[in-house]
């Protein structure tokens, strides 16, 4: 986790500021008693927003690439501290997922040993062999990962609006 917030911090920011935007359109409304019809529209456009700024972020910005190399560097780091130079290890690409691939010539022991030391790696939350080919891989992608963590700070950012709101409304009655 800390390892995410290292090189998604901006992301996360933004999406608390796209929040408390949001939240400024969606919960004032000039006559308190009247419906809100952009209610659910300026959450709609605050979501796609949040949405848009996470993905930016991920993919044209550099995050994702910042990331692989990170941790396929701290990998690299480990399989030479362990001696294990004939071992090759590559995040899971096509999406991107934190999960490290490893392959090359080691024995059942030295496999076992592997998985569980690599999947302690900064970044890295499941590690296994290529061989046997195995199936799609459980853990979701990085990209989904990270626009479910911005949704937090967004809903953050909408309570903080909500919140401020009626403070507003309810000193609204008060002249000194």
């Amino acid at each position: 986790m800390i390892f995410l917030w290292h090189l998604y911090w901006p992301a996360i920011a933004a999406a608390l500021v796209i929040g408390i935007v949001t939240g400024r359109y969606a919960y004032r409304r000039p006559d308190p008693d009247a419906p809100n019809p952009r209610r659910n529209r300026s959450l709609g456009f605050g979501l796609l927003a949040m949405l848009a700024a996470v993905v930016l972020w991920h993919w044209p910005l550099g995050a994702v690439a910042r990331y692989a190399s990170e941790v396929e560097a701290g990998a690299r780091a480990e399989l030479k501290h362990q001696e294990m130079i004939s071992v090759q290890a590559r995040l899971e690409r096509g999406p991107l997922r934190r999960s490290l691939l490893l392959s090359g010539a080691a024995d059942d022991f030295q496999r076992s040993e592997l998985v569980r030391i690599m999947g302690s790696v900064p970044g890295v939350s499941s590690a296994h062999w290529t061989s046997p080919p195995l199936g799609r891989s459980r853990w979701i992608p990085l990209i989904a990962e990270v626009a479910m963590l911005a949704l937090i700070p967004f809903a953050l950012g909408l309570l903080l609006s909500c919140l401020n709101e009626i403070r507003r409304r309810s000193n609204a009655e008060w002249s000194w």
